[in-house]
């Protein structure tokens, strides 16, 4: 946070991002707000705006989203392509996350020709991995080698932060191809690169992924152990995981005691149930849960 204006520059952005509490994000971004307003070009405005509807998406919001997306546009200055590519790209995330046809491809096609124009590698990055999130899987596979071709080879440091995602990404293509092995490595390459930078809550997911390899490996007491290592992470901090509930619930599963894991599937059940994009897309695995957990099923 900047002490003379009460603004949180433009490249610190993700400093204000939870990605796992999208409404506190939300509280983050519209305390800005009021000084923003003030900025007279509209460029600060426009792009605070953008992360605001980003926000809303997350929380499935998406009328509010695209109203303050609106917002953004009408704020934003002329000529501004830096402004542009963070509305083109939210534009696209909120119709990935509703549903709509082409899930978002033409806006982050267009973000990525704008953050290109004008040597943004960071937006540039963004624009590609989301296009390796929606394309189909080759055209996807293609997408995520440029964002971690142009993410490793970028001087931005906000460019290189990236590569750790993209890996990410890359390692759940592998995965889906039943390559665990290299799903593996690009998980470890994800970790790695975000305990690089400080940011251990982002490498305890690569370290559930890699942990889930190796459950796909058939490798459940590997996989158990590396799950409750996080959990007793978790209880230390005094959070929760659902996904790693889950988990440990399924690799006890694996190994015969059914027992052990129906609590694990209950708690699980209990917090992944609060998720809007899971009841939307994923009834038939909380449905599962809750059947595991003990509980019954909804007629």
């Amino acid at each position: 946070m900047d002490a003379d204006t009460g603004t949180t520059p433009l490249d610190e952005f993700d400093t204000l991002w939870d990605f796992d509490d999208a409404a506190a994000s939300e509280a983050r971004f519209a305390a800005l707000l009021p000084r923003a307003r003030e900025e007279r070009d509209g460029t600060y405005h426009a792009e605070v705006l953008s992360q605001l509807a980003r926000a809303q998406g997350l929380q499935r919001r998406f009328t509010d989203a695209r109203a303050t997306l609106h917002e953004a546009e009408r704020a934003l200055g002329a000529g501004n392509a830096r402004g542009q590519a963070r509305i083109l790209l939210e534009r696209g995330r909120v119709d990935r996350s509703e549903g709509i046809e082409g899930h978002g491809r033409s806006w982050f096609l267009e973000a990525w020709d704008f953050a290109r124009a004008i040597g943004d590698d960071d937006l540039a990055v963004d624009a590609a991995h989301m296009l390796g999130i929606v394309e189909p899987a080759d055209e996807g596979a293609a997408w995520n080698e440029r964002a971690m071709e142009l993410a490793r080879a970028s001087t931005d440091p906000a460019a290189r932060r990236w590569v750790g995602s993209i890996a990410s990404n890359m390692g759940w293509t592998r995965h889906a191809e039943g390559d665990f092995p290299g799903a593996i490595a690009l998980f470890e390459l994800a970790r790695d690169e975000w305990l690089a930078d400080g940011r251990v809550n982002r490498a305890r997911i690569a370290r559930w992924s890699i942990a889930r390899c190796l459950r796909s490996q058939a490798n459940f007491r590997g996989a158990l152990a590396e799950q409750e290592s996080l959990l007793a992470e978790l209880d230390e901090l005094g959070e929760t995981d659902g996904y790693v509930l889950e988990e440990i619930g399924e690799c006890l599963l694996a190994l015969g005691r059914s027992d052990e894991a129906r609590p694990y599937f209950a708690r699980a059940y209990e917090v992944l149930s609060q998720y809007p994009d899971l009841q939307a897309h994923e009834p038939e695995r909380l449905a599962r849960l809750r059947t595991l957990g003990g509980g019954q099923t909804e007629p």
